[in-house]
């Protein structure tokens, strides 16, 4: 019988092979070290610092004076910005409406004195003013050595008056919101000028009411247009003097009036635009031909539209 022999060398490596076959895991990928890359990368992150918030933007400068431009004459006006923060603004005894975003128009009668204060009374109680040098015109004044008619109008004329200037002063009151007042105005209509603003008759030394606007006849029925967009709160014909009259407010108690229209094409609320048609050259009412008288006004005063819309090209 023969025997086999063992290698006992043989059989330990075996022994070693199998136990380590049985009893080690394999490695797992997921568990893996990281990579120096990965630890370099995570650890500038986690060292990055942290930013504060940017700082608000600066407050925006406080006005505290007036800016203003135009024609500081006796019958012109400014269009400005008041100072912030104010609760009131006026010019002389008349209270000036300030928009929102603090512009504001302003204008000095015909007679206006050399020098108006434009003030603003601010929400804190202080008050900001600055005088305004008016400079004075030369009107066209004519002297007749003769009186004035005596007695004035009749009761019967009256009578029918009383209304129709009820009528144009609750017209000219309404605030209708238009912001014509801001635009630069444009001539309603161009021919010859027949009647110049502020001209004035002196009767024996009495003075005579003065011309409250403009007058231009560029013959009868040529269509006239808006100077300005507004809203029209009179359209109606049959005045006594001023036949078919037109008044469109143009805000911030600024108002255009138009006379003697032949035909009027606009309706009282209508809101128009600068350049619109509105009406047509006449010589109703009181006319000694037609033409279309235009006059402006702010608040009480008259102005002249001249100084609106520049000489005629």
């Amino acid at each position: 019988m023969g025997w086999t022999v063992f290698a006992p060398a043989a059989f330990g490596i075996a022994a070693l092979s199998s136990c380590v076959g049985s009893g080690a895991a394999a490695p797992d990928p997921t568990s893996e070290a990281p990579t120096p890359q990965a630890i370099a990368v995570e650890e500038t992150l986690s060292e990055a610092p942290v930013l504060p918030p940017p700082p608000p933007p600066p407050p925006e400068p406080v006005v505290t004076t007036f800016a203003y431009s135009g024609e500081l004459t006796q019958g012109g006006f400014i269009r400005g910005t008041a100072p912030d923060n104010a609760a009131q603004v006026s010019l002389g005894e008349a209270q000036v409406d300030v928009a929102d975003d603090g512009t504001f128009f302003a204008a000095f009668d015909r007679d206006s004195p050399g020098s108006l204060a434009l003030s603003a009374t601010l929400a804190s109680g202080e008050i900001v003013r600055e005088t305004l040098i008016i400079t004075p015109r030369d009107w066209q004044i004519e002297r007749v050595n003769v009186a004035r008619r005596p007695g004035g109008p009749s009761a019967a004329f009256m009578a029918r008056r009383r209304p129709e200037l009820n009528a144009i002063g609750e017209s000219r009151a309404r605030q209708t919101g238009a912001t014509g007042w801001s635009q630069d105005f444009i001539w309603p209509v161009k021919g010859r000028i027949s009647g110049r603003f502020g001209r004035q008759r002196i009767y024996r030394g009495e003075p005579g009411s003065y011309h409250g606007g403009i007058d231009i006849a560029p013959g009868n029925g040529v269509p006239f247009v808006a100077p300005a967009d507004g809203v029209v709160v009179l359209a109606r014909t049959g005045f006594s003097l001023e036949g078919g009259l037109i008044i469109i407010d143009h805000g911030q108690g600024l108002n255009s009036a138009f006379l003697h229209a032949s035909r009027i094409v606009v309706e009282e609320g209508q809101s128009v635009t600068q350049g619109q048609h509105i009406g047509n050259v006449g010589s109703t009412g009181r006319a000694t031909g037609p033409h279309l008288h235009w006059g402006l006004k702010w608040k009480a005063a008259r102005l002249d539209p001249l100084l609106f819309v520049g000489p005629m090209n």
